[in-house]
């Protein structure tokens, strides 16, 4: 089987993690704030704050943003559940806009319709490692005086006109969940150029704390280990690489896939560097079941990013969120996910285009 994902973790990260065991400092420390001081200077930021997990980063980051009840949220439903989830943590609601087919990203002019007196932020998502259209998102928010944070949690190293995700809203947000770009195992970070944002952000992943056991509002324990943090830094130092790996993957898929009927491959846009955290391809609905069942049949793993819609989730129907967003509708009915991941040889990249072709010849 060609596995979707398949982080790569070798001898270094496995050698930090021992010297960070026999340390008998293990928990937030000196690894955590290196990592953090790593990481913003990757991404041009001044701050960084290590957090527990891509999801706690979002949260934190919307609480410092002083995100609470009665707010609104402008984000894609076209995404992971974490991306809205986090917005209701704060007691705040989500407002879902439809997407841009091409890019499966948020859709800007869409967004003013959604903007109402009780908007206080938006959250554009860079999905699948395609960044959002931040010059439009950015300009909207200008207009009406709201926050913007990026969800980057799949879109480590990329860029839009030259700078880079992270740096491009009020602040950002990154995962490193095992099948991402990189990872620390378990692990999120939020990223931002404000040192109120920073200095709120640290006290609210650790008990609200201002100075040790001096809590001045109430926190949560969102804390990275340092374990995390030095598989983090290790792979920071990789991630050019493995990510010049993806681009190179989707390249040739891309490539050999143009030539095929009924199967359309990713579009990058001009100006942006796409990381590709996924290749999402896209066939008809009556199909897909019958290609992902080929695709799985012949050793290649598959996934669907996303498979309904963040408001059709029962939760969501629970808690009253009716939407129509054709064109997210559309793609969680169409689109499949085929590896891409460093790990691939050309071999591998072969057997899909060669399986992908026989699909397309056969059964689409």
């Amino acid at each position: 089987m060609i596995p979707i994902a398949n982080p790569i973790i070798e001898d270094e990260e496995i050698n930090e993690v021992i010297k960070v065991l026999k340390s008998g400092f293990i928990a937030q420390g000196p690894k955590v704030a290196e990592f953090e001081e790593k990481f913003a200077e990757f991404v041009k930021t001044k701050y960084a704050i290590a957090t527990s997990s891509g999801t706690t980063a979002l949260h934190v980051a919307l609480l410092s943003a002083g995100i609470g009840p009665g707010d609104e949220v402008i984000t894609t439903p076209f995404t992971f559940a974490a991306t809205a989830n986090s917005v209701l943590y704060t007691g705040a609601s989500p407002v879902f806009v439809d997407i841009d087919p091409e890019t499966y990203n948020i859709d800007p002019e869409q967004i003013e319709e959604a903007v109402t007196d009780n908007t206080k932020a938006i959250m554009p998502v860079h999905l699948y490692g395609h960044p959002a259209e931040m010059g439009s998102v950015s300009k909207i928010a200008k207009d009406h005086d709201l926050i913007v944070i990026e969800d980057a949690a799949q879109a480590h190293g990329a860029m839009y006109k030259g700078k880079m995700v992270g740096s491009l809203g009020d602040m950002a947000c990154f995962s490193f969940y095992p099948t991402k770009n990189m990872t620390t195992s378990e692990g999120g970070m939020i990223t931002t150029q404000n040192k109120k944002s920073c200095e709120d952000s640290r006290s609210l992943r650790a008990h609200g704390e201002s100075s040790r056991y001096e809590h001045v509002t109430l926190g949560y324990n969102f804390r990275m280990t340092d374990i995390s943090a030095a598989i983090g830094i290790i792979q920071l130092k990789k991630l050019n690489e493995f990510n010049n790996r993806r681009i190179s993957n989707a390249k040739y898929l891309t490539e050999n896939i143009n030539q095929m009927q009924l199967i359309k491959p990713p579009l990058v846009r001009k100006d942006v560097k796409h990381v590709f955290h996924q290749y999402t391809i896209r066939v008809d609905k009556s199909k897909r079941d019958k290609l992902i069942k080929f695709l799985n049949d012949n050793g290649i793993g598959t996934g669907i990013h996303y498979p309904k819609p963040i408001y059709q989730q029962e939760l969501y129907q629970k808690l009253g969120y009716y939407y129509s967003c054709p064109e997210a509708e559309k793609a969680a009915d169409e689109v499949i996910s085929i590896p891409v991941h460093p790990g691939l040889n050309l071999n591998d990249l072969e057997i899909i285009v060669k399986t992908l072709d026989r699909a397309s010849k056969t059964i689409l």
